[in-house]
């Protein structure tokens, strides 16, 4: 199925095959998780679905999966063995020369799907789910606020190469023209130093580096969340989410069960170019059964 356009706009068959697209990449995640003993979780709007509808929410057109620092540096070790001559491809700053965002993605190679605004940026596309990794957060309020900064701060570096060219006004375009010329790896390596050292003790909070959570939960996340991990029904399969995802979800959205209005029931993630798989449902779900077979 391919489709090309300036900007896309979804019906629900297309915006159905690429929720199918991405559910492939989730059953290929949980398949090495379960094989090399990795804990990751359901993550936003993908654990809100399965809560809620027991699969994607109808209008969603992305998914998420999350980890800590410490399960995710197993899982990108696992994929070095696992995804060799695969169509699927873990990519992050160490694996794309040219990705800069603070949060990995599992693409699809025989897929493709680019972001409205984002044609001229030049990391590998291609249909994908998103994997965040969290970190532990100070306890006291001022380094708390110091470690919110400081990733702000990160995230307008890694976005300046996007930020150059849609910022509304000049005077930003060219802010962000600056801040693009500080090295990416730079960048990433001083993310790095920063999570190794807030990594050394257990806190309250865990939070992303590279990705903002809501106003009601800037800080982060309970860190208690990521303790422990149950099955949950997704599509007809099961994958791993929190144990406490009531406490998680109640966090992060407030009222987690009420739908949103009609008006807010749409996806985010305008695509200009988009070749998607024709795979099913069925066919998804006979691999998820041979993988656990």
């Amino acid at each position: 199925m391919e489709t090309k356009d300036e900007e896309l706009l979804l019906d629900g068959k297309t915006l159905r095959q690429l929720q199918l697209n991405e559910l492939e990449l989730v059953v290929e995640v949980d398949r090495i998780c379960r094989k090399y003993g990795i804990q990751y979780s359901l993550d936003g709007g993908t654990l809100l679905g399965a809560i809620r509808h027991k699969g994607f929410i109808p209008w969603d057109d992305d998914a998420d999966l999350i980890f800590t620092r410490h399960e995710y540096a197993k899982f990108y070790r696992a994929c070095k063995k696992e995804l060799q001559g695969s169509k699927f491809f873990l990519q992050e700053w160490r694996t794309d020369p040219y990705y800069r965002w603070g949060y990995a993605k599992l693409r699809n190679r025989s897929t493709e799907y680019i972001r409205a605004g984002q044609e001229h940026m030049k990391y590998q596309t291609g249909v994908c789910v998103d994997l965040f990794v969290v970190d532990h957060v100070p306890d006291s309020k001022i380094l708390r606020g110091l470690f919110y900064y400081y990733n702000l701060g990160i995230r307008k570096i890694l976005y300046s190469e996007l930020g150059m060219v849609q910022a509304k006004s000049i005077g930003l375009r060219r802010w962000y023209g600056l801040l693009y010329k500080i090295p990416r790896n730079l960048v990433f390596r001083a993310r790095n130093a920063v999570a190794g050292l807030v990594n050394l003790h257990s806190t309250e909070l865990v939070s992303h580096l590279g990705y903002q959570y809501p106003k009601r939960c800037q800080y982060g996340m309970p860190a208690t969340c990521f303790e422990d991990y149950i099955e949950i029904e997704f599509e007809g399969m099961k994958f791993m989410g929190f144990r406490q995802y009531d406490l998680y979800l109640r966090t992060h959205y407030g009222d987690y069960m009420t739908l949103p209005p009609k008006e807010q029931q749409r996806g985010f993630n305008n695509a200009s170019t988009m070749v998607l798989s024709d795979i099913t449902l069925e066919a998804i779900q006979a691999q998820y059964a041979h993988n656990h077979g």
